[in-house]
């Protein structure tokens, strides 16, 4: 018989998930149907989010074949029934204080610091780049991680090694680039552009494997990544996308009355946008695996 929720500890809430305590090695880490947007958490909910973020990050985990905090199978005993589907079994780690970002392309809050600024998060770029142009060679910009309601902060690899040591810096910079890589290629060749992802890393604290780098919380899901149409892609304009992005662009248009600078929070979103969003979820989930979500636990 499984456990129910409440026989864990609750330990934390994030934007988007639950994380609970199952015994000293091992916590249950639950997405929900919960979106955030410009670092607020919206009043409407995307149905099925948090089931389609777990099915791309179990996907990818499995895929990239390296360390990450998987500690069972996503139908694992120890998820209580009630969350079965967007809850993973995983080991606990030591997280490191940086989200490590990968970019292929400008975009986004890398596009205003080159507007800026002429570089991104402090690694100088050519003149003349515009929207959505590719780099010569992806960049690893990593942001410190914020408080719920407070800003990501990109920060130069500097502010890294000062954070967590030059040789650590060095493993994140090469593990983040290495796996965008592979991820960009594998998504690309579904017809996908991968534009940007951020990672977060922990160390490992017990048994053979302590003091190894293990990938962890969610990844190359479209809500820590930007999703593009191969086949309709063109510098210089904003991208139609397959992730959080098209919340973002209806919050921003004049359909929602919301001014982004004020003190009033997003309101919520119409059904019709809500059911666009989950489409749009499904679909880089089925083009990127090559499965049916209509196949994962719970769907």
């Amino acid at each position: 018989m499984r456990p129910a929720l409440t026989d864990y500890q609750h330990l934390a809430s994030g934007k988007v998930r639950e994380l609970y305590r199952i015994d000293a090695d091992h916590l249950l880490f639950v997405a929900s149907d919960r979106i955030s947007a410009f670092d607020h958490i919206l009043d409407t909910e995307i149905p099925d989010k948090g089931r389609i973020l777990t099915a791309m990050s179990v996907f990818f985990f499995d895929h990239l074949a390296v360390p990450n905090h998987l500690a069972g199978p996503p139908d694992d005993e120890r998820i209580p029934q009630e969350v079965l589907g967007r809850a993973l079994v995983v080991r606990a780690l030591e997280m490191l204080p940086v989200e490590c970002v990968a970019r292929g392309y400008l975009t986004g809050s890398g596009l205003l610091d080159y507007q800026r600024s002429g570089s991104v998060c402090g690694i100088a770029l050519p003149t003349g780049l515009v929207e959505a142009s590719k780099f010569a060679e992806p960049l690893f910009t990593p942001a410190t991680k914020a408080e719920i309601g407070a800003h990501d902060e990109n920060v130069s690899f500097d502010a890294v090694v000062e954070l967590v040591g030059a040789q650590r810096a060095d493993r994140l910079r090469e593990a983040t680039l290495n796996i965008y890589s592979r991820a960009a290629e594998h998504a690309l060749s579904k017809g996908i552009i991968l534009a940007d992802t951020k990672f977060e890393f922990g160390i490992s604290t017990s048994g053979d494997t302590a003091g190894e780098l293990v990938l962890a919380d969610e990844v190359l899901t479209p809500d820590s990544s930007r999703y593009w149409p191969a086949d309709s892609y063109q510098e210089g304009v904003v991208q139609p996308s397959y992730d959080k992005q098209f919340v973002r662009n209806w919050l921003t248009g004049p359909d929602s009355g919301w001014d982004r600078n004020g003190d009033a929070p997003p309101p919520p979103l119409p059904a019709e946008i809500a059911a666009a969003t989950r489409a749009r979820y499904i679909e880089a989930y089925e083009r990127i695996s090559g499965l049916s979500f209509s196949d994962w636990i719970g769907a």
